[in-house]
């Protein structure tokens, strides 16, 4: 027989003790998102997979937001961020800080998300395009890799949302689950 949990029996980090907790070693980097719902649900997954930071660029809304906060459900309070005008700026900032930079995106050479090994001791910036153009050319040209989410209806690409969840847990879930246990 399955009892569905109170919120209060989760043992979730209140957001002091999220702040203060080791971090994934992943972070968010949003390229010219327009939709504050998408940006609001990134925040809410980045908190999920304890991620140290979302990186806001271009026409991205920051919060707070009452838009923003319908999906996040606070998590823009619990998660780091910083808005960077140019996301070109923020790749190369963190490129020459030793972080590696995932565009995902369908590109030529790219990899398929159920072969990509997130290697311990790297840091991993994950790069997510505008709900129309994708990432941008300029900002592809600066990653150290691309990576694709396997698709097989009709569609061209899936939300901007829906894709940060599936790639977090693609990419990351044998190191967070390793550390959490």
């Amino acid at each position: 027989m399955f009892r569905k949990l109170f919120n209060n029996e989760l043992k979730r980090l209140d957001t002091d003790a999220f702040k203060a907790s080791e971090k994934a070693p992943a972070a968010i980097i949003l390229d010219n998102i327009r939709s504050q719902h998408n940006i609001g649900s990134a925040f809410r997954t980045a908190d999920a997979f304890r991620l140290e930071k979302i990186w806001l660029c271009g026409i991205c809304a920051t919060p707070p937001t009452p838009e923003m906060h319908k999906s996040a459900l606070g998590a823009e309070f619990s998660v780091d961020w910083e808005y960077c005008a140019e996301t070109l700026e923020a790749v190369r900032r963190l490129k020459a800080e030793g972080w590696t930079i995932v565009s995902v995106e369908q590109a030529e050479g790219s990899t398929m998300l159920q072969d990509f090994r997130a290697e311990e001791g790297k840091r991993y910036a994950f790069v997510f395009g505008n709900e129309v153009k994708g990432v941008s050319q300029d900002v592809v040209d600066e990653s150290d890799l691309c990576l694709e989410i396997p698709q097989f209806g009709t569609k061209h690409s899936l939300n901007v949302s829906v894709s940060v969840g599936i790639v977090l847990w693609g990419a990351l879930n044998p190191i967070i689950l390793k550390k959490e246990q």
